[in-house]
């Protein structure tokens, strides 16, 4: 596997985890108190970091700053939608695809030559 897909496969597991301790307390831990949450949001938040951290290490010997980032928001819109349709039950609307075009069209200005 090319270290370029490595950086992309990290991004997305490392943006699972982190969509996971932001939102997932929302379905899961509504009826308990806050300080529950949050706890369980930095345990999850941990093990975002251990992954995101070598994630980006690797990705910025291979692209710039700012194509690593566009990347990292077009891996978090994905990963959002799909946390968003199988986990929290809501349905895809045309916003998601809407903004998923408009990634790619960022996408397309950060990594035009």
């Amino acid at each position: 596997m090319s270290p370029f897909w490595k950086t992309v496969g990290l991004l997305v597991l490392s943006n699972i985890f982190m969509t996971f301790a932001w939102y997932g307390h929302l379905r899961d831990l509504r009826d308990r108190p806050l300080w529950i949450a949050i706890g369980a949001s930095w345990g999850i938040a941990f093990f975002e970091y251990c992954i995101q951290v070598p994630a980006n290490r690797l990705g910025f010997t291979l692209v710039t700053l700012q194509q690593l980032k566009i990347l990292q928001e077009i891996v978090t819109l994905v990963v959002f939608a799909g946390f968003a349709v199988f986990w929290m039950g809501e349905k895809l609307t045309w916003n998601y695809g809407a903004a998923g075009l408009c990634m790619c069209g960022a996408a397309w200005f950060m990594f035009r030559a």
